[in-house]
């Protein structure tokens, strides 16, 4: 493993090496753990297509370009041939002009014709708004571009309905403004010829599924109108963009991989904040070393962005490094925060400042994850493994254009998948990137999707809406009084609207908006239904760009937190409360001494309390109660049950039993979003009692869905009430439940990897260097006892030696 870096004149370079020089351990486990280096790249051109028109010519010479990369002018020939595309090159390789060059020319030659963008975030419809105002002056009338989406002004969507021939908007828009109105729409939806889907990769999961019925929704109105418009995607890397823009559009993709494009020097750090206390296996906070991190590339004038994976962490980076920079950068507003929840126009001049260097440093969510032009930034600092490989490889290109040097560095928690990569570095350099999955036939999802349709255009019998049968959905809803049905297919007669019932992004569409009453009420930000509960409770203090704000009362039933302004010297952290009911058991079957098995469940959750995190410290300082809300949700799980016959067999109490049951549920958390790719955040894990201490083969799921006395189950944040788990029938489950209404199809691969799961997290705990359990393998010992990893292990070597016999 290289750990040298050339010495070459450059600020990158230096601050480097002095990262390099000051970190570095003789475990090989703790300090830089990994360097890799990529030397710069030289472009490969390509002379402008003899089918592109002169005006476009002379409005690319304007600008300073006189030839194309390579894949650029690939991708016109491709596109104005009539295919479906999806390019996938990295950050900052001109993939905008793979789509803008054809779609242009087309609109010159073609003065009716009609293009339709679509973006992740109103950000990035704005961003490329600004790109294509700069093609206005050489293409006059032939460009008539313009966003729509929630905040176009009303009087201004008509002249845009009648007047754009290049619409930029988002899929939430296209499914509840433009599909449901697309009477109003006829003109595009007549010459519609081109529909772009960029950051692809962004679409996966549940957000992917919504969209796939979104265009399938898009096609079939498009047809109606005579049209079938062909699409160019644009993608960060990921194992299988072509197979998932199949997916999503239902339709033969071409794939264009090769980049023409040049690149800088780069180099990725993996750096593992050092142990503090090996007997707990405590390594220094990530945060603080963070902090540490980013501070010495932003004393030496480098613009640094650092990504938190979460709201909580990102305000809390931003408080550190405005006290840590202020005095040393030039602007006391020199570093600033930047996450969703704060408002549209802060947002915009945030961008705006990055891209014309009046900012030197930003913190942000994955919200600066995907590809706004924030100008050229010099390295970037990733505090905790984002979840996926291809997030990261995605925050790390955010750092370093075309042209100079930069540098990203990953600064590992103590959670097991951060210290799984930085400790096996060869695992993340080797491995591609993950699949992106989507399952748009999920029923829920599905189901939503076609009441839209239907409302949108009756539903014909000979009509294909989905992989599942048309006649049986239509007949249900028929039954629950949205459809009728005539000689001619189903017709929508109820009084709703359906589309504003279904949220492409979440469980609830409604965001809690939050009021600053320090001086004269006004409105500062929203958080997400999803959040609200945990960050907004009264008692929280609420943190945005670095200040903090005691929240006085939340308003649940108008969707409203009150806040004033407060120096505190801690923020809040909430504790919820999960139960989860077995409703009903699609398959099962054995694994060694143990049963598997996945299907539906129920799952409550509550918040029920918060801690008081001291800043700087991160110590503990105090905690509350709270009485919010329960929020109930079905989906679906997977689930390990260990019969009491084998724990029965282990020399432990019932005590240490248990925290070893709460330590694997940890661990193997941790595994399966590696073995199913997916984000930690889809995937829940809890712990609870096996439906009374009924065998494993016995009828459990009716007995789970009859009786109203399930048992408590636990979530990361709070473990179970010894007393609730009888110890005469201690049997208990491991639950992995998918984190979103009906499931989006990670259970029952988890099923089928039952094997491989347990192999691997018994791998994962064995590795790790700790004595009785850290936030690496098991969790803390504070959490899980003294005996968590010990029992693990020994349910681990039962489970794993019999599963191989």
């Amino acid at each position: 493993m290289p750990l040298e870096i050339a010495e070459t004149a450059g600020t990158v370079q230096g601050a480097l090496q002095e990262i390099l020089q000051t970190n570095r351990h003789a475990s090989g486990r703790d300090g830089v753990t990994a360097v890799k280096m990529w030397p710069a790249k030289l472009p490969q051109f390509a002379p402008f297509p003899s089918a592109l028109t002169g005006v476009l010519k002379d409005a690319l010479k304007a600008r300073g370009i006189d030839r194309l990369y390579s894949h650029q002018a690939a991708a016109f020939e491709l596109a104005s041939h009539g295919r479906n595309l999806v390019v996938v090159t990295p950050t900052a390789s001109g993939k905008t002009l793979c789509y803008n060059l054809p779609i242009l020319n087309a609109l010159v030659q073609s003065p009716e014709a009609r293009a339709l963008y679509l973006f992740p975030t109103k950000a990035l419809a704005q961003d490329q708004l600004a790109e294509l105002d700069r093609w206005t002056e050489g293409l006059g009338d032939s460009l008539r571009t313009f966003t729509y989406d929630g905040d176009t002004p009303q009087d201004a969507r008509k002249a845009i309905r009648a007047r754009a021939n290049l619409v930029l908007t988002n899929p939430d828009m296209l499914h509840t403004g433009i599909l449901p109105h697309h009477t109003r729409w006829q003109r595009l939806f007549e010459n519609l010829r081109y529909v772009v889907i960029d950051e692809l990769h962004y679409y996966r999961g549940v957000l992917g599924s919504h969209l796939a019925n979104v265009i399938r929704r898009l096609r079939r109105v498009a047809r109606f109108y005579g049209s079938e418009p062909k699409f160019l995607c644009t993608s960060a890397t990921i194992a299988n963009p072509q197979e998932l823009a199949a997916a999503l559009i239902e339709e033969p993709v071409k794939l264009m991989d090769e980049c023409g494009a040049p690149s800088a020097e780069k180099c990725f750090v993996f750096y593992n904040p050092p142990v503090v206390n090996e007997q707990l296996g405590i390594r220094r906070s990530y945060l603080n070393e963070t902090r540490r991190l980013a501070r010495l590339f932003l004393r030496r004038g480098l613009g640094t962005i650092v990504f938190a994976n979460s709201r909580l962490a990102a305000e809390v980076l931003v408080t550190y490094l405005k006290q840590d920079t202020a005095g040393a950068l030039p602007s006391s507003d020199a570093v600033r925060g930047y996450r969703g929840g704060y408002l549209p126009l802060e947002r915009r001049k945030i961008e705006r400042d990055l891209r014309e260097g009046r900012l030197k440093g930003v913190v942000a969510t994955n919200a600066l994850e995907l590809g706004i032009d924030i100008g050229s930034l010099d390295v970037a600092v990733l505090a905790g493994y984002p979840g996926t490989i291809a997030s990261t490889w995605q925050r790390a290109g955010r750092a370093g254009r075309r042209q100079g040097s930069a540098a990203a560095v990953l600064v590992a928690s103590s959670a097991p998948l951060d210290q799984f990569m930085v400790q096996n570095p060869d695992y993340f350099f080797a491995r591609s990137p993950e699949h992106g999955y989507v399952n748009p036939d999920n029923l829920q999802i599905l189901l939503s999707h076609l009441k839209c349709a239907a409302f949108e255009l009756p539903l014909r019998e000979d009509e294909k809406f989905g992989n599942v049968g048309l006649k049986t959905l239509c007949a249900y809803l028929e039954e629950g009084g949205f459809l009728h049905r005539s000689s001619d297919g189903w017709h929508w007669v109820s009084e709703s609207y359906p589309a504003d019932a279904v949220s492409l992004r979440s469980v609830s569409s409604d965001n809690f908006v939050v009021i600053d009453t320090t001086a004269a009420p006004r409105v500062m930000g929203e958080v997400d239904f999803s959040s609200a509960l945990a960050t907004v409770h009264e008692g929280a203090i609420y943190l945005q760009d670095g200040a903090q704000y005691h929240v006085e009362r939340l308003d649940y039933d108008d969707r409203k937190a009150y806040v004033h302004a407060v120096q505190s010297e801690y923020f809040t952290d909430a504790i919820d409360y999960t139960r989860i009911t077995i409703l009903e058991a699609f398959e099962r079957d054995a694994l060694g001494p143990a049963i598997r098995s996945h299907g539906e469940v129920r799952v409550n959750t509550q918040v029920v309390g918060f801690k008081k995190i001291k800043f700087g410290t991160m110590e503990n300082v105090g905690s509350g109660k709270l009485s919010l809300p329960e929020q109930e949700m079905h989906t679906t799980a997977f689930w390990l049950t260990l019969p009491h016959a084998l724990l029965e067999q282990l020399p432990y109490t019932n005590d240490e039993k248990l925290n070893g049951v709460h330590g694997l549920a940890n661990a193997m958390r941790a595994i399966a979003t590696l073995l199913v790719m997916t984000d930690a955040r889809d995937l829940g894990v809890a712990t609870g009692e096996n439906s009374q201490g009924e065998p494993p083969g016995a009828p459990q799921p009716s007995q789970a869905q009859s009786s109203p006395s399930a048992s408590p189950v636990t979530s990361q944040a709070a473990l179970a009430p010894r007393s609730s788990l009888p110890v005469e029938c201690f049997e208990p489950n491991i639950y992995l439940y998918d984190k979103y209404p009906g499931g989006i199809g990670l259970s029952e691969p988890l099923f089928r990897l039952g094997e491989p799961l347990v192999r691997d997290t018994r791998t994962l705990i064995a590795g790790c260097a700790c004595k009785s359990g850290c936030p690496s393998c098991v969790g803390p010992e504070g959490e899980c006892g003294s005996k968590g990893k010990e029992v693990a292990m020994a349910i681990l070597e039962r489970l794993v030696g019999r599963a191989s016999d």
